[in-house]
């Protein structure tokens, strides 16, 4: 039986130059491999804990070298001698170990980067593709790919008040094809900024973040980009909106500030969000109300639930209880799924259990501060639900996914299906 011989922490830096963990986890059978873990900028309140060191000496306070202690001295001596394939074994001795309910005290990012590297190692001992070892021989699925073009809010420093605005290759018929649909958009939204004399620097995921008249320019720019690339929009290609609400969610309502669109509540927003429907070929809205908004949420699933995928992200947080709740409540027919925001490989996959027993989507997805490693595109497959979200194509730490993705197509052979969950419309 193979067991953990080593296991080690070290800080490296994420796409952002902010320091983050990798941890390597050496086998007895000489496998070894390795695992980073990402960093999110617009957060939920109730995720997971990442554990920084606070010495502005160093990083501006933002070192993980505490994370990164926390494996090497707590994490490690505990694992040495046990089974890799014990996924949950593992994590749960993990919990245990943290004994708090946010991982405070280990940190998310110290506990999350081992459960990562476990999984990827035993697949390896195993000879295996990580998506099989983690989904079984059915995983044939690859996921169909939201791309985040246009920045604003967190992600951006411009006048758009809604953080993502992303195209969706709908029409695609293989995932080859949805990436090349995306590239080309990409590439056709470029020259239309250059000729409006708009800037083409790129966000933190690689969207484009102008500054714009309107929020609606946005989804105006995109449309056309998508025309003018030789594409049908809402055929070949569609709109997916990630506002991120919380951001711009306060005592006086939603303010949308950035844009001079003023406070709407959230009646006036979900109506917002009704028009933008009969607009444009949108698809998904991703947290367009603030984390807080249960109602609101369950007033605009009941409203546009029919019409279009509403995801929940920062009300969710990859939690089961709180994606229980939303089951509940009506709060959604989707939930955004990101590793890190729950801590373990063994509790992400319980929350997409939960999607599933619900009938309700889930979209495997990165974080704005990111690594080139590709663990969520073999994630995404090994999981099968079809979606998700790895930002731009540009910058080498969105690439590699969908590059990763590429390569699992390529293993797969006759056998790979890009099943959209999304339909064109």
């Amino acid at each position: 039986m193979t067991r953990i011989e080593t296991i080690e922490a070290y800080e490296i830096l994420d796409s952002r130059g902010n320091p983050t963990v990798r941890v390597s986890v050496e086998l007895d059978d000489g496998t070894f491999a390795g695992a980073s873990v990402p960093s999110g900028a617009s957060t939920g309140t109730r995720e997971a804990v990442e554990l920084r060191d606070g010495d502005v000496t160093r990083y501006g306070g933002k070192g993980v070298l505490k994370a990164v202690a926390a494996v090497n001295e707590v994490i490690a001596p505990q694992l040495g001698g046990c089974d890799p394939s014990h996924q949950r074994e593992i994590d749960e001795l993990m919990l245990n170990l943290d004994g708090t309910p946010t991982k405070g005290k280990l940190g998310a990012n110290a506990i999350l980067g081992v459960s990562m590297a476990v999984a990827r190692a035993a697949a390896y001992s195993m000879r295996l593709p990580l998506y099989t070892y983690l989904g079984g021989l059915a995983s044939t699925r690859l996921p169909m790919p939201m791309m985040n073009v246009l920045n604003g809010g967190k992600h951006a420093d411009n006048n758009i008040d809604f953080q993502e605005f992303m195209i969706v290759p709908v029409g695609a018929p293989t995932f080859a094809e949805a990436l090349r649909y995306g590239a080309e958009t990409f590439h056709s939204l470029a020259k239309l900024l250059k000729a409006k004399g708009y800037s083409t620097a790129v966000g933190d995921e690689g969207g484009f973040a102008p500054h714009l008249e309107s929020n609606e320019e946005a989804c105006e720019l995109i449309v056309k980009a998508i025309e003018e690339a030789g594409f049908r929009p809402g055929r070949d290609v569609a709109i997916a909106l990630d506002p991120a609400a919380s951001s711009f969610f306060t005592k006086d309502g939603y303010v949308l500030s950035r844009s001079g669109m003023g406070n709407k509540s959230s009646d006036e927003l979900i109506d917002l969000f009704d028009r933008w429907l009969d607009l444009y070929p949108i698809v998904s809205l991703e947290d367009c109300l603030d984390e807080n908004d249960w109602s609101g949420f369950s007033s605009m699933t009941a409203e546009l639930g029919g019409r279009v995928q509403i995801v929940g992200d920062d009300i969710f947080v990859t939690n089961p209880d709180l994606i229980r709740r939303g089951v509940e409540e009506g709060a959604a027919n989707a939930v955004l799924i990101k590793l890190n925001q729950i801590g373990t490989v063994t509790e992400t996959i319980q929350a997409i259990d939960i999607c599933r027993s619900a009938g309700w989507r889930y979209v495997i997805s990165h974080r704005s501060g990111e690594t080139e490693d590709s663990f969520i595109a073999d994630f995404a497959v090994a999981m099968g639900g079809g979606q998700i979200k790895a930002g731009s194509v540009c910058r080498s730490e969105r690439i590699a996914k969908y590059n990763r993705l590429l390569e699992i197509e390529m293993e797969l052979g006759a056998s790979a299906v890009l099943q959209c969950a999304l339909k064109p419309l």
